[in-house]
């Protein structure tokens, strides 16, 4: 009997150390979703862009945010005060880092003014992407998904060379801020794509725009001002296109010379239509940002991290097509644009 009551007490204590067990299991299994689900949500995912008033950057940061909650991540975004605040970059990522962000999505005003604290982020263990902008070297980073921006810069200009015709070209060049990687690819890529060399006869002159309307506007002015013979525009972007423009039309000028720009911004897109802009190539700054973050995401979930130059696309927007280029038009332009 004594040894009947042990066997059934041991029995016992066996059936109470199972439920036990799986009590703890299965609260072991909620206590880990609840884990992981606050380890999701404490997941920091920084975005830095150029501005945060340039179409192109509002659009990315509504991309980014949009990704961020679906992938279940915080967000914090931050911006220079204009373009070419490198500083303020620089404070932004500084404070990114202090935070704990486990990614750095960054659109570098200066390419090879922000190379400090990226290797201070990336020794910290945070993912580096830079967005838009390749940094100098591009390997600061651990990855660029990016517009190939010297090719968009050779589609502009190869339109812009076959718009004119047999014209011979008084070319003015509206750039955008100098020191960063965008500006020099796309006005290599434009004189590339047109033929012609820096320092060529046919370049009238140049202006910094920042990528600013009002400053393409003053830029366009002095350049027509000193040179009422320019035939050919080259933009950096579609505000400053837009600008050039209007200093073109208080000239007189709108209708004689070829206005080419990059961007593919729906305002960018309905000038193209308008007959202001005469070709635009389109970039995508929404899949830069949702692959950016998702990027991050998976850094967090893996630690596996993305590598090299990932080209986002580009087309060619015009309603004038050109035999050989291949192109848009502002119809498919405008469902594929980006901004208001």
């Amino acid at each position: 009997m004594q040894t009947y009551r042990h066997d059934r007490s041991r029995h016992a204590l066996s059936r109470l150390a199972a439920g036990c067990a799986v009590f703890t299991l299965a609260f072991g299994l909620v206590g880990a979703a609840s884990v992981s689900s606050a380890r999701a949500e404490d997941v920091i995912v920084g975005l830095v862009t150029k501005t945060e008033v340039n179409p192109f950057f509002v659009k990315m940061r509504q991309a980014a945010e949009a990704e961020a909650q679906t992938k279940g991540l915080k967000l914090i975004a931050r911006a220079g005060k204009f373009d070419g605040d490198n500083e303020g970059q620089v404070a932004a990522i500084e404070d990114l880092i202090s935070a704990g962000a486990k990614g750095i999505l960054v659109t570098p005003n200066n390419s090879s003014g922000m190379l400090n604290v990226i290797k201070k982020a990336r020794d910290a263990g945070v993912l580096v992407i830079a967005l838009d902008t390749a940094t100098d070297p591009a390997d600061a980073v651990d990855a660029t998904f990016a517009t190939d921006n010297l090719q968009a810069g050779v589609q502009q200009g190869a339109y812009a060379k076959a718009a004119l015709g047999n014209k011979k070209p008084v070319i003015a060049m509206l750039d955008g801020t100098p020191g960063g990687t965008v500006d020099t690819f796309r006005h290599d890529g434009f004189l590339k794509g047109f033929g012609i060399a820096e320092g060529d006869p046919a370049i009238a002159g140049a202006a910094i725009t920042n990528g600013a309307q009002d400053k393409g506007q003053v830029g366009m002015e002095n350049l027509l001002s000193k040179n009422g013979d320019i035939n050919v525009v080259y933009t950096i972007n579609e505000p400053a296109a837009a600008g050039g423009y209007a200093a073109l039309k208080s000239f007189g000028k709108e209708k004689d010379v070829v206005l080419t720009s990059i961007d593919g911004g729906c305002a960018g897109v309905r000038n193209v239509k308008a007959g202001i802009i005469a070709a635009t190539v389109m970039q995508f700054p929404y899949k830069m940002a949702s692959m950016g973050v998702d990027a991050v995401a998976e850094y967090a979930a893996s630690g596996k991290k993305p590598s090299g130059f990932v080209n986002t696309g580009s087309y060619l927007i015009t309603d004038k097509p050109m035999p050989g280029l291949d192109s848009k038009d502002s119809e498919w332009g405008l469902k594929n644009c980006w901004g208001d």
